[in-house]
């Protein structure tokens, strides 16, 4: 099998011919997209490799012609403009993968024996070009580049999507751009912060209710799933979601409809559903507070934000971006030079990109001149450090935590001890048991008990070690 590769960098290109001979093919090499043409018009290729940009054009704009006359051959697309314009235009182009520089060129030529051995299942389609501007994602890291690959496999699809990582990370414009470049894009996109709705209110603001259905309903009122209908539903901060919302969420999920509170009618749901979390719900499944059910359900393909602690080399183009829309929004423009950048990414941006946001906005109303250096950075940087120091909250303790339990909780007479303590013991072994990869010795040592009184335990509160092994 024969292997067209479009690539103007030599040296590049001979790693991949290696790789590729490696695997069994046989590769041709060109340069340019003329050669490319030639090449194809001569003979047929079982798969074709392509940077983007190459000697005489860009190697995406001219790969409808391309898909046009040989619409079976699978097309891996290869580039170092890591934007998520780029991963979107590859989408659009029916590619069969995408792959950012630096990569890993053993999982090239893995792809590529798989794009032959499935070229049935190339799609061939051309989507709309997104335009760059709309795009709601900045920076270029490598992090950055798994989450835009991820995001360009589902843009097709009506997958379920769970988005992780800590807060201001910005899982919501992972959602929306999920939504925006996705075909539902021309329905409504609607989003709901789970954790800011009163539990009593909840299933009525997701599933909606009827008329009389509790004291207040007035009228029937339209929830959130019927409101998006034929768009997206944005679920935020799902690790928040009372116990009963979670049951009746899975219902929809499974059944594909929902009922209205005090409703008989079952109402056929038409909404692609992306939900988000901060905290772990491995530990949350573990202490009963999670459905391990709907954790699957809504797990079906996960994107996790990287922190910005890990994608530093995103900070200067963040900040330009931020400088921009606060110009825009009415304040000074102004401008980072290269040494106020290298002060930022040296930060530990404990809020994440909201942070530096925040930050950065503070700088464009505060900052006596338009140049933006590391000295104008630094006396705002200590004054933002303070004012944190000073509004950290206390941590709340153990008592509080118990009366905030019983208060939610409300336990039968009589098994309040019971249920308390398995409540504190399965976090607490759960927590141990990950940083002892299931090992049930190291922990019980750790927790100053019998190893024969841990396994008991563990067997009444239904955790499995075996489990957390897996897990580390």
């Amino acid at each position: 099998m024969t292997v067209l590769l479009v690539e103007d960098d030599e040296s590049i290109a001979i790693v991949i011919t290696a790789a590729l001979e490696a695997e069994g093919f046989v590769v041709h090499h060109c340069h340019s997209v003329a050669e490319r043409d030639r090449l194809l018009a001569q003979s047929g290729f079982a798969a074709l490799v392509t940077d983007v940009k190459l000697t005489d054009g860009d190697g995406i704009e001219t790969l409808p012609a391309v898909r046009a006359r040989h619409p079976d051959m699978p097309v891996i697309i290869l580039s170092a403009q890591n934007t998520l314009d780029t991963a979107v235009r590859a989408s659009d182009t029916g590619a069969f993968e995408y792959f950012p520089k630096p990569f890993d060129i053993d999982e090239l030529a893995r792809t590529v024996r798989q794009a032959v051995g499935a070229t049935s299942q190339a799609s061939g389609e051309e989507g709309e070009e997104a335009e760059p501007a709309g795009l709601p994602l900045v920076g270029r890291s490598a992090p950055m580049q798994a989450v835009y690959r991820m995001i360009t496999r589902v843009l097709r699809n009506d997958l379920t999507v769970l988005i992780l990582g800590e807060s201001g990370t910005g899982k919501e414009l992972v959602a929306e751009a999920i939504h925006q470049l996705g075909h539902r894009r021309g329905g409504p996109f609607v989003a709901v912060n789970t954790a800011a709705i009163p539990a009593e209110l909840i299933e009525s603001e997701l599933f909606g209710h009827e008329k009389g259905a509790f004291t207040g309903a007035v009228a029937r009122y339209v929830g959130k799933f019927e409101q998006a209908a034929g768009g997206t539903l944005f679920l935020d901060e799902i690790g928040d979601m009372p116990m009963q919302a979670q049951t009746r969420l899975l219902r929809a999920l499974q059944s594909g409809s929902i009922r209205r509170v005090g409703g008989r009618e079952e109402v056929a749901i038409d909404t692609r559903i992306v939900a988000a979390t901060n905290r772990d719900l491995e530990p949350l499944i573990a202490a009963g507070q999670f459905r391990e059910d709907l954790y699957y359900r809504l797990n079906v393909v996960p994107i996790t934000m990287p922190a910005l602690r890990e994608r530093a080399g995103d900070i200067e183009a963040l900040a330009n971006h931020f400088l921009k829309l606060a110009t825009a929004e009415g304040l000074p423009r102004r401008q980072l030079t290269r040494d106020g950048a290298a002060l930022l990414e040296r930060q530990p941006w404990r809020g994440n990109v909201r942070e530096l946001k925040n930050f950065i906005y503070r700088v464009a109303l505060l900052a006596r001149e338009d140049v933006v250096d590391a000295e104008t950075i630094q006396p705002l940087l200590l004054q933002s450090q303070r004012a944190e120091a000073e509004q950290a909250p206390e941590p709340p303790g153990l008592d509080q935590a118990v009366a905030q339990w019983i208060e939610r909780e409300a336990p039968a007479p009589g098994r309040v001890y019971d249920l308390a303590l398995a409540a504190f013991e399965r976090p607490l072994f759960a927590e141990v048991l990950r940083n002892t990869g299931g090992n049930q010795l190291r922990s019980a040592q750790i927790l100053g008990i019998n190893r024969n009184t841990l396994r008991k335990r563990l067997s009444e509160l239904g955790l499995d070690p075996d489990g957390f092994a897996r897990r580390s």
